[in-house]
């Protein structure tokens, strides 16, 4: 059993008898409102002399404020949980999250987090306003570091007269203490808020730099236009571009680690009037990859899409527009049915994430290895199942239909709005409709919309003329109010939404007959096809996103 706050204080010489008495006669007073502790800090005891008792009393060590870590060590642990509850993150090693706690008593909270996070929880002592004085500074600081960092690297630039002297001044930019560090927290901030891109935008008077997160652009950073040199050399010589070339649009790679994490970066820099747009693709190599139960689908449509992926062969299409996670499910899928007894390959641009098992190529065009030169020799490697990443043309549409005619199972991903355009799709682009009947099992299109944010989720009833035009489908609708744990955002996450649309004998007989996208979306219906937006809605009456969100993706108006 642990002793009494007020029997330690009083052996330590902190408080005497009578004072004892006095504080428990107001604890008495109040209903056993306020803790022993409590009611002394009010008496303007000093907070050192609690915090030297409770230590004793609970046998854990006490951390000074001088040794707060710098930032926090963990996602998915919003300041408000910490601040409610007094609990600072200090380090994690091992599967070990080290904690300060303000309240030792609330056992609870640990318990919370060790679920939620999967962590084993050391607990420590620390000041209860020290605590909260290091996450307010914490919350604060990344606009102050940033903006520290910004005048730190303050740059004069002043090119050489000749070409040589410019590229030599460029270097030099480049490898400033200040413009390494600001470039480097761009990137590691952009890790920090689950960005997807970096757009550095050069203008007039400043230079704009904004994350894409979750599918949509957001401005962070308005950085001088001065800086705008310097900035852009350091980005083209970490990913191996020629700086001096500002003419033409260029494309390079980084490859670092950041918190911790590898993170693969592709570059692209176009130039504009006032200087090259430089967009960076940000690749998590350890947490992007996901299941495909993790993507969004419900019971039904899972076992739908599962059963057609394990045939033998045919060819499965996944269509949606730029972004909307068709390389995803691929990966996904090819996850799911990868086993020692098949041999897989791929030809994409670019190979985005390693797979362990699978023979990956990487079209490179300039020395004549296209998706269509590739795929013909892949034919010829004995595979069973190939995916080709996208079919962008009459010859790789064409030998990829040879190829799935020729017992191979084929993977591959067009750009058409619906499932059943893409049927039409391939005849437009001259393969016959015998050989699409034939080969083609299943396609399905895809979006992706924002997850409504768990921690700040709420419920709202549905405007009435709303649900009139809902006609009454839904009642209830769900949306973030916005928090620490999604930068205010509401939202946090992707999930995808998905119309899956299984090749059977009627819609054969559609392809053979020439039918209209129509007429293929009527029978497929009928045939019990969900569309995009019916199952984005059932995604908005079960809490999982907004309408807002389903309606951006699907352009479908009310």
């Amino acid at each position: 059993m642990h002793k009494k706050i007020g029997e330690i204080l009083l052996e330590m010489g902190f408080i005497d008898e009578a004072e004892i008495r006095r504080v428990l006669q107001i604890q008495q007073a109040e209903g056993g409102r306020r803790r022993f502790g409590e009611i002394l800090l009010d008496g303007e005891m000093p907070e050192e002399r609690i915090m030297k008792a409770l230590a004793v009393q609970f046998q854990l060590p006490v951390v000074e404020a001088k040794d707060f870590p710098e930032a926090i060590p963990v996602e998915k642990i919003s300041y408000q949980f910490l601040e409610n509850n007094l609990i600072l993150p200090l380090a994690v090693s091992d599967g070990v999250l080290s904690v300060a706690v303000g309240d030792p008593t609330n056992t609870e909270c640990i318990e919370a987090i060790r679920s939620s996070l999967g962590y084993e929880v050391e607990t420590a002592l620390a000041g209860r306003d020290d605590i909260l004085r290091h996450l307010q500074l914490l919350k604060g600081s990344r606009s102050a570091v940033m903006q520290q960092v910004i005048e730190d690297a303050s740059v004069d630039e002043s090119p050489g007269a000749d070409a040589t002297g410019e590229i030599s001044h460029l270097r030099d930019l480049a490898q400033e203490k200040g413009i390494i560090q600001l470039v480097n927290l761009i990137i590691e901030n952009a890790v920090k808020d689950r960005a997807s891109d970096i757009h550095i935008e050069p203008g007039e008077i400043s230079v704009r730099v904004r994350y894409r997160v979750d599918g949509v652009l957001y401005e962070k950073e308005v950085l001088p236009a001065r800086m705008y040199s310097a900035v852009s050399s350091r980005v083209k010589l970490l990913a191996q571009m020629n700086i001096a070339e500002r003419r033409l649009p260029q494309d390079g790679r980084i490859k670092l680690k950041v918190a911790g994490k590898a993170v693969d970066i592709r570059v692209s820099t176009l130039p504009t009037i006032y200087g090259e747009s430089i967009v960076m693709r940000v690749l998590d190599k350890e947490s992007a990859f996901i299941t495909l139960e993790q993507l969004g689908f419900d019971r039904v449509l899972l076992d739908i899409y599962e059963e057609t992926i394990k045939r033998p062969y045919g060819m499965v299409l996944i269509t949606g527009p730029t972004g909307s996670g068709k390389s995803t499910t691929l990966y996904a899928s090819l996850d799911k049915i990868n086993s020692a007894e098949k041999k897989i390959i791929t030809i994409e641009e670019p190979v985005e994430y390693l797979m362990s098992g699978i023979n990956q190529i990487q079209v490179r065009p300039k020395i004549g290895l296209t998706f269509a030169s590739g795929l013909r020799h892949i034919v010829r490697q004995d595979p069973d199942i190939i995916m080709v990443g996208e079919i962008r043309d009459i010859e790789t549409a064409g030998i990829a239909i040879h190829a799935a005619l020729t017992g191979h199972l084929l993977f591959s991903t067009l750009h058409t709005n619906d499932a059943p355009g893409a049927v039409t799709r391939l005849m437009d682009m001259g393969i016959e409709n015998y050989l699409v009947s034939s080969t083609l099992i299943c396609v399905m299109a895809q979006r992706l919309v924002r997850k409504i944010c768990p921690r700040c989720k709420v419920s709202r009833p549905v405007p009435e003329e709303l649900g009139r035009k809902l006609g009454g489908m839904i009642t209830e609708m769900w949306t973030g109010e916005g928090c620490d744990n999604c930068s205010g955002t509401g939202y946090r996450g992707r999930l995808g939404i998905f119309e899956v649309l299984p090749v059977g004998d009627e819609i054969r007989d559609l392809i053979m007959g020439r039918a209209t996208v129509k007429d293929i979306k009527d029978k497929a219906v009928a045939l019990g096809m969900r569309t995009l937006r019916e199952d984005g809605m059932r995604k908005v009456k079960d809490g999982t996103t907004t309408l807002d969100e389903v309606l951006r993706v699907t352009q479908v108006g009310l």
